[in-house]
């Protein structure tokens, strides 16, 4: 019952966020020249996206389990 309902909380709160960023980003650092002494360095920024619809099902998941563990007595 508990593991249910927390569960559902715990998919649900991720929805939200999931729905709210959708994606993220990093920066990746590359050696391009390497000649002896001298090094040249290139930052190359990434874009992860994640669909709008990743976030729904979550949070819709979520709220499922959540009225399934109120529902169940103890």
């Amino acid at each position: 019952m508990k593991g249910t309902l927390l569960a559902g909380v715990v998919l649900t709160i991720i929805g939200v966020i999931l729905l709210v960023y959708q994606g993220f980003s990093f920066t990746e650092r590359k050696t391009v020249v390497d000649a002896g002494p001298v090094q040249v360095q290139a930052d190359k920024t990434r874009s992860i996206p994640i669909p709008p619809i990743v976030g729904w099902i979550v949070t819709a998941g979520g709220v499922v389990l959540t009225v399934a563990g109120l529902r169940t007595k103890a």
